[in-house]
């Protein structure tokens, strides 16, 4: 959403908060033996304690508050009582929401306990390349040029980047223009990022994948080629200079 007024921009840092903090309340409250439906619903009573609604569930009937990812799971993972987290898997926690009429995404991926499996190269590389990617958005940069970063410097930490989920704008609903931040460059995309706009970036980075299949389910997502899949987001407003990352409750980075 375009940012006209103190009032807006108030609510996106508002609900912004609540999810970010959420997200970190999960990932602390995470412990191995637990479900993942215990887990969602645990960040289910923090959206509703601040008054806020989950934007998967109030947006396309999302059966979970958040979607929580684990191992070979790309994205969209369905809470549920039999899938029961482990010492070192690799979980991907999404949550985003509406308060107010102001709506905030953010999400991240960590290894539960013990790097058993050795994710944590994979999770570095994706913390990385957001931050990098952030810290290069300003009015009137390309999209397509923050792509062409993200999937470059997934390249050079010997990973790949799922090429059909992508970023957007979000703000006054949960997909807003631009609907399309791709974590690659698409040469014939003009679009620029505005000025006082507000957009959650993501990058999904992965071991083997570059297109994520939709599961029987209806929801779940893993890669075309096996394999692991991590993913950070940020909602962040663009300025003119470095961004305001809104969601930085969430201290995905630390």
């Amino acid at each position: 959403m375009s940012i006209t007024k103190e009032s807006e921009l108030s609510g996106m840092k508002k609900i912004s908060e609540v999810v970010g903090t959420t997200l970190k309340l999960m990932r602390e409250y995470a412990k191995v033996g637990m479900s993942t439906k215990e887990l969602d619903e645990y960040g289910g009573e923090i959206l509703k304690s601040y008054g806020a609604k989950s934007a998967p569930y109030e947006t396309y009937g999302f059966p979970g508050y958040s979607c929580i990812s684990v191992n070979k799971e790309a994205a969209h993972g369905i809470p549920s009582n039999k899938k029961i987290l482990k010492e070192g898997d690799l979980i991907n926690i999404d949550v985003s929401a509406e308060l107010n009429g102001f709506w905030s995404d953010n999400g991240g991926s960590f290894v539960l306990g013990k790097d058993i499996h050795n994710h944590q190269p994979l999770i570095d590389a994706s913390k990385k390349n957001l931050r990098k990617a952030i810290n290069n958005i300003k009015g009137g940069v390309k999209i397509s040029e923050i792509g062409y970063l993200i999937e470059t410097e997934a390249k050079k930490s010997g990973f790949k980047v799922i090429k059909n989920l992508a970023g957007h704008g979000v703000g006054r609903s949960l997909h807003e223009e631009p609907e399309n931040i791709l974590n690659y460059r698409v040469k014939s995309n003009r679009e620029r990022f505005k000025k006082n706009t507000t957009v959650a970036i993501e990058t999904f980075i992965s071991t083997n994948s570059t297109v994520a299949v939709e599961l029987n389910d209806g929801w779940t997502l893993v890669g075309n080629k096996g394999g692991y899949v991590t993913q950070h987001e940020q909602t962040i407003l663009v300025t003119d200079k470095y961004p305001v990352i809104l969601t930085e409750s969430n201290e995905i980075w630390n």
